[in-house]
């Protein structure tokens, strides 16, 4: 079969090759393109012929989808797959396989580094040593003896849980279903209502479907409690940042941490939360490690070939 690796995955090219040489060993040829775009007559172009198709993070459209004939399976280095035109892959049968687990840590760890930089005021004390200040209004609060709120109880979620609680913050956790593993780790689950209410941090930690898109917006950011703080290494389009943004300006939440929006970055000057007060913004590097990047190129590489031999994994739609 024919194999496209339609843009680079965060390693080396040599690393690529390793990883590519089952498959070639096997029989099945393999083109690999080292840039990334999002045009999608070049998409379109990179995917003809293609029995396999390998993606990370850039859109990869329905109109794409249907222009490949020969296309069986879908291989995305990501956790998300609403990059992709699912509708035309179920019509025409064809598997999304994504690579689970690979960021849970590296997810993890930045929405730990957020919740610092907002509550001990990292970027504001760079700038004051940068700029002949000093330490003069910057005081600070702690994660310990704090209830975090965990909105998703998923890998990442719990990940994060275990980490807070680390830091000695007790957590509770909202989920449709509870999980024995969630609640190993120390998770107390809530309703939703009652863990905005109680948390001095919440941190969101759901999927984007159909069922989560905008869920999270004004009425939210009202239930938290005055002077808490809002964290979002989720998914941008789950959150309505222009609520999150006056929430903050009117000095309802003290700060958020935000690695995710509703539209890739570069954003636009205009877009309202880079004007918010007390937000640390980052452009979407949650899963961006060394070892993230490490870890996907295998699973993604892994798929395939469970995908050539029959045994299929990952698969999130067929």
């Amino acid at each position: 079969m024919k194999i496209a690796l339609l843009e680079p995955l965060g390693v080396s090219a040599d690393r690529i090759a390793e990883l590519a040489r089952p498959l070639e060993e096997a029989g099945h040829t393999f083109t690999y393109y080292d840039t990334k775009t999002t045009d999608a007559d070049e998409l379109a172009r990179r995917s003809a012929d293609a029995d396999v198709v390998m993606i990370a993070n850039n859109p990869y459209p329905a109109r794409v989808i249907e222009g490949a004939d020969n296309l069986k399976m879908i291989a995305v280095a990501f956790t998300g797959i609403d990059h992709v035109g699912l509708d035309a892959c179920r019509e025409r049968n064809i598997a999304v396989c994504n690579c689970a687990g690979y960021s849970d840590v590296s997810v993890a760890e930045l929405t730990i580094g957020l919740t610092i930089d907002v509550l001990r005021r990292v970027a504001e004390g760079d700038a004051a040593a940068r700029n002949g200040g000093t330490s003069a209004g910057l005081v600070g609060r702690e994660i310990h003896g704090r209830t975090v709120g965990i909105v998703g109880t998923g890998h990442i979620g719990i990940q994060a849980a275990k980490l807070f609680r680390a830091f000695g913050a007790d957590v509770l956790g909202y989920a449709r279903h509870k999980s024995y593993a969630a609640q190993e780790a120390g998770i107390t689950f809530v309703g939703l209502d009652e863990l905005l209410s109680r948390s001095d941090i919440v941190s969101l930690h759901l999927p984007l479907n159909d069922t989560t898109r905008k869920t999270f917006g004004a009425d939210q950011f009202a239930q938290m409690k005055d002077g808490a703080v809002f964290i979002n290494c989720a998914r941008g389009a789950i959150v309505d940042n222009d609520a999150l943004a006056d929430a903050l300006n009117s000095g309802h939440l003290a700060g958020a941490g935000i690695d995710v929006f509703d539209t890739e970055p570069p954003l636009d000057p205009s877009y309202k939360l880079l004007s918010a007060n007390n937000v640390v913004l980052t452009p979407h590097v949650g899963f961006l490690t060394e070892e993230a990047m490490e870890r996907r190129a295998v699973i993604e590489f892994d798929n395939v070939l469970a995908y050539l031999n029959g045994t299929p994994r990952n698969v999130c739609t067929l």
